[in-house]
């Protein structure tokens, strides 16, 4: 099978959860800077979870430019990942309802590390279709940057008992480590 399909709708599916997300937003109440306070924390979660499925959809579209076919476990695991990508918006409305009270951070890490599995597993099957061999194996032979993300998102969700806070501090870390441009896919594009 191509790819392209795959591509399309995985689009199409995180701009509906962008949207989603941005229509939580709602108008302030009156017409100064000062009325935005309430919406702070709404907004603070928007722009974090924002920033998420932004990294998903950038290492997404990298990881298809390197992939020649997908097949059905592709396609099923790619699901599985739009699903957990798409309680992004209920995460993030919950966690700017709540200001940042302990549960919503604790279902806002556990749907975060949900996001990261399931972006494994999409590319475990993707290097099972193409080989041991693939450009793909190849790129992502070191997995440094996604095992301190996996480590910081558990301590988040452990600290969310202690401090609600310091965990959104690891997850916005997470967020930052991630914009740093990851650029093993490229290289391996280059060197093909």
């Amino acid at each position: 099978m191509t790819k392209g399909r795959i591509e399309a709708f995985s689009d199409g599916v995180l701009a509906i959860i962008i949207t989603i997300m941005v229509l939580e937003l709602k108008v302030p109440e009156g017409f100064t800077f000062a009325s935005l306070k309430p919406l702070y924390p709404k907004i603070i979660s928007y722009i974090v979870s924002f920033v998420y499925v932004g990294l998903y959809w950038n290492n997404h579209h990298h990881l298809f430019q390197i992939v020649r076919k997908v097949n059905g476990k592709v396609l099923w695991s790619n699901l599985n990942l739009l699903f957990w990508l798409s309680l992004m918006p209920v995460t993030t409305n919950w966690i700017g309802e709540s200001h940042f009270e302990r549960d919503p951070i604790i279902a806002y890490g556990v749907v975060l590390i949900m996001c990261s599995i399931s972006y494994n597993i999409v590319e475990y099957f993707v290097i099972q279709i193409e080989g041991e061999d693939s450009a793909l194996k190849k790129a992502v032979k070191s997995k440094t940057k996604e095992y301190i993300s996996t480590a910081l998102y558990f301590m988040g969700i452990g600290l969310s008992f202690i401090n609600p806070y310091i965990s959104l501090l690891l997850y916005g870390t997470v967020a930052i480590m991630w914009l740093i441009p990851d650029r093993r896919i490229e290289k391996e594009l280059r060197n093909q």
